[in-house]
């Protein structure tokens, strides 16, 4: 069975567009989501929507159509990826101030962005060696895996890039910047950011790094390692099946089979990335939720993992 051939569907999806009336989107959009038995998040702000939802192709599908029922919403992109099972526990929309955390006053995207490059034509945007290639994704996604030659920002949060940016570059000598993320949001976002800094050649892959493994045979590809995804998945490989990482429900962070070898791992509680770090307190809270999980796991219930800060802040 080809990855296509799962019976549920993943789609990560998002636009910037103005949406003055975004609060009484919200139940409606929950009611339709709890109807047509999605899951997953969608975020709401004046800015647009952005989130990852799974269901079976009928209910995607139907989701889909009724969002772009909406003429605001018609130019609506997502991206496709398949799984066994629904990757979230719940479903939730939620308003916020931005989709995307960037915490810039100003920043507009839906006044302008950079220039969107299409996988295809990335291989030779990246290769050219005036071009400056940033990865605008935090330090645990990147550990995972990136392009060759990416910067790595090293950020803990989208938030840190426009002073790592401001820190580390100027736009009278770097002339052409490349951006990207996982599904292009942040890096549409931060392209929009640049802008305003002065500088004047910003490109940012369309459709993120999804749409690059999912359009470009691996045999050409630049991409190395996998790609950390916010759902119970961690990772997909090139041909977005999902990867061998598990996730720290301790302190969050991508384990690999390796991590989970090792004497310092214990399921829930700790890792390798943070077995003499955490405090007692979070110690503890890991441990009882562990045992809630245990529990959930032995009556055959759903189990919550618990909230991750990070992939709110984040996006996609």
């Amino acid at each position: 069975m080809s990855s296509n051939d799962l019976p549920i569907v993943v789609a990560a999806l998002y636009q910037f567009v103005t949406l003055d009336d975004f609060e009484t989107l919200r139940e409606p959009l929950l009611n339709e989501m709890k109807r047509r038995d999605v899951k997953g998040t969608l975020l709401l702000a004046v800015e647009g929507i952005n989130g990852t939802v799974s269901g079976t192709r009928a209910d995607i599908d139907a989701l889909l159509g009724w969002l772009k029922r909406d003429s605001r919403f018609a130019a609506l992109e997502h991206k496709e990826s398949y799984c066994e099972a629904h990757p979230f526990y719940r479903t939730k929309v939620k308003l916020k101030r931005e989709i995307v955390t960037l915490g810039v006053d100003g920043v507009d995207p839906n006044r302008r962005v950079g220039t969107y490059v299409e996988p295809e034509q990335w291989n030779d945007l990246i290769d050219d060696p005036e071009v400056l290639v940033i990865d605008t994704r935090n330090d645990y996604e990147v550990a995972i895996g990136s392009f060759e030659g990416a910067v790595d920002p090293k950020t803990k949060s989208f938030r840190e890039l426009p002073e790592y940016v401001k820190t580390h570059y100027d736009p009278t000598r770097h002339k052409k910047v490349a951006m990207f993320c996982t599904g292009g949001i942040r890096c549409e976002k931060a392209s929009s950011f640049m802008l305003d800094e002065g500088f004047e050649e910003v490109f940012h892959l369309k459709g993120g790094i999804l749409s690059y493994l999912e359009k470009v045979p691996e045999a050409q590809t630049r991409w190395r390692g996998d790609c950390f995804v916010f759902d119970n998945r961690v990772t997909v490989r090139h041909d977005l099946s999902e990867g061998e990482f598990e996730q720290c429900h301790a302190c969050r962070m991508p384990i690999s089979t390796e991590d989970q070898d090792s004497e310092r791992y214990s399921p829930g509680i700790s890792c390798p990335h943070c077995w003499d770090s955490l405090p007692e307190k979070t110690r503890a809270s890991a441990r009882e939720r562990q045992k809630q999980i245990d529990l959930a796991k032995a009556r055959n219930e759903p189990h919550p993992l618990g909230r991750d800060p990070r992939a709110a802040s984040a996006g996609r």
